[in-house]
Parts: structure tokens; C-alpha cells; sequence
């Protein structure tokens, strides 16, 4: 999932932005966008109406590229005090915060025009996820615990695409809101035990750094709470043959993640990361596959 599409389009006259917006990295758009289908799917009981599919989709893309600039802007000065980020537009002076600053508005004025075409409750909603969106890359600065703030956001465009669909939030909502809270801790510490030692030579504070020598087996923990959440959400609203196989392969994920960070290379680790594209990718066919295409 971590793939170039065109180095001719990446290095010419709209790359910096490109770049900018991370459209050469879908990993992290991949991430959003497979729970952001789960609550539509979920919500729906099938396939979701196809306005709010193509508008959640779109926004998804919007609203990753909002976050990754805002995340760029707030990181400029640190950036380039770290291996895999120093040549990023705004670190390597490609593009200038002022302009950088432009493209975050212009993104969220897009995000708005769309979650216009829905209703109250998901505009309020989107009040709150701009908010959380915005101020998740500062976290760091401040609590060792700024994956908490990236699941929350993250886990938003859930309750979203649930009041979309329906109009209100019931407890499924909060069941898909907490597993994937969980799921992006997990993965977020991995992609933070990667840039472990540069975030401390930074000041830089994570999951990875607070968990120390027991972030393995506390992310074994974590991924225990998931299975076990993916499970009695198929107990209680799809007990299926289809989802309870998509639980059994996450379960199986979640072991080769394991043992790919168990040495805790930084390249093992990033590599974890982007693997959790297939566990949002089996979630999202357990429900569809459940629930109807």
C-alpha cells in the first residue's frame, strides 16, 4: 500500500503539494477510509445510500490531505531533525508555511461544502472532527499519548457517517468507535516505534517511548481487546459466518505484526505499520460480505 504512482508526477511543479498532502504515502488515506466504510456499511445495513458514499469517500480524501498539512505546518521545525521526514516539502523549504497555511483552509473549505450536502446532527459532528483534526499533531508536545488523539480522530468519521445514514448515533457506533480507537493506537505505536530513537533526540513524545521494553507485549494486549471487541460486536449485531472469518484472519494479522516488531528494527516496525492495511481492508469485507454489497 506504500507505493509511488509516478516519480514524473511526484518531482514536477505540483509534487511539493502533492507530496504535501501525502498523496505519494495512501497508506494513511487507506487507514481512514476502510472505518469510515465500516460505519457507512454498518449504519446502513448494506450498502449505505450513494450520496453519503461518495461524499464520506471524498472527504476521507480531503480531510487526510487537511491533516497531513496541518501535521507539516506544526512539525516544520522538527521534521528536519528526523531521517524519514527531512524531506518533506515544508522541511526541505519546497513550500512556505504562508502557502502551506492557504492549502490547509482551502482543503477545509472543500470538507465543508460537501458535509453541507448531508444533515445537522453530521455537520455538528464535523464542528468536532476539524477541532480534533487540527489540534492532534500538537500532542505530541504535551502527552506521551497523542495516538489516543489521531484514534479519536480518526474514529469520528464513524459516529459521522452514522448520523449521515441514519440521523442518530446508537451503540453500535460507539462499539466500531472504540475498536478502531484501539486499532489506531496500535498501529500508530508501531509506526512511532520506527522513529523511536530520533523523537527522543527531539523531544518528541509517543506511545512508543512511554511503553518502553513493554510496548510489545502491551500492543499484544491491545490487539487482544480488539479481537475480542471485533467478536462480540459479531455476537451482538452480525453473527455471521463471513465476520466471524474476518475476525479469525485479523487475529492472524495482528501475530505476523507481532513477529515482525518482536526484534524492534525500526524498518520491521514500519513495515508492521503499513500491513494494517489488510486488517481494516478484512474488517470492511466481513461487514460487506455480512451485511450485503
Amino acid at each position: 500500500m506504500e507505493f509511488r504512482l509516478s516519480a514524473r508526477v511526484f518531482s514536477g511543479p505540483l509534487g511539493p503539494w502533492l507530496r504535501l498532502m501525502r498523496f505519494d504515502r495512501p497508506i494513511g488515506l487507506a487507514l481512514l477510509l476502510w472505518p469510515t466504510w465500516w460505519g457507512l456499511w454498518f449504519a446502513a445495513g448494506g450498502v449505505p445510500q450513494w450520496q453519503n458514499l461518495a461524499i464520506f469517500t471524498l472527504g476521507v480524501v480531503v480531510m487526510r490531505a487537511a491533516g497531513c498539512v496541518i501535521n507539516d505546518i506544526a512539525d516544520r521545525n522538527l521534521d528536519p531533525q528526523i531521517r524519514r521526514t527531512r524531506n518533506r516539502p515544508l522541511a526541505a523549504g519546497e513550500i512556505r508555511p504562508g502557502q502551506a497555511l492557504v492549502l490547509f483552509f482551502s482543503l477545509l473549505l472543500i470538507a465543508l461544502v460537501l458535509v453541507l450536502m448531508t444533515n445537522r446532527l453530521t455537520v455538528l459532528l464535523a464542528v468536532g472532527g476539524v477541532l480534533l483534526a487540527g489540534s492532534y499533531p500538537f500532542l505530541k508536545r504535551f502527552t506521551h499519548f497523542p495516538q489516543i488523539g489521531l484514534g479519536t480522530a480518526f474514529s469520528w468519521a464513524i459516529l459521522m457517517a452514522f448520523a449521515a445514514e441514519t440521523g442518530t448515533i446508537p451503540v453500535l457506533a460507539w462499539w466500531l468507535f472504540a475498536t478502531n480507537l484501539l486499532w489506531t493506537v496500535i498501529y500508530d505505536t508501531e509506526y512511532a516505534m520506527a522513529d523511536r530513537e530520533d523523537d527522543l533526540q527531539v523531544g518528541v513524545k509517543s506511545t512508543a517511548i512511554i511503553f518502553g521494553r513493554f510496548d510489545v507485549p502491551i500492543l499484544g494486549g491491545l490487539m487482544g481487546l480488539v479481537v475480542a471487541l471485533l467478536f462480540l460486536i459479531g455476537l451482538q449485531f452480525v453473527p455471521t459466518p463471513a465476520w466471524f472469518t474476518a475476525v479469525t484472519l485479523v487475529f492472524v494479522l495482528f501475530q505476523i505484526q507481532l513477529w515482525r516488531i518482536r526484534g524492534r528494527d525500526p524498518q520491521a516496525c514500519f513495515q508492521a505499520f503499513l500491513s494494517n492495511h489488510w486488517v481494516g481492508l478484512v474488517i470492511f469485507l466481513g461487514a460487506a460480505l455480512s451485511l450485503g454489497w
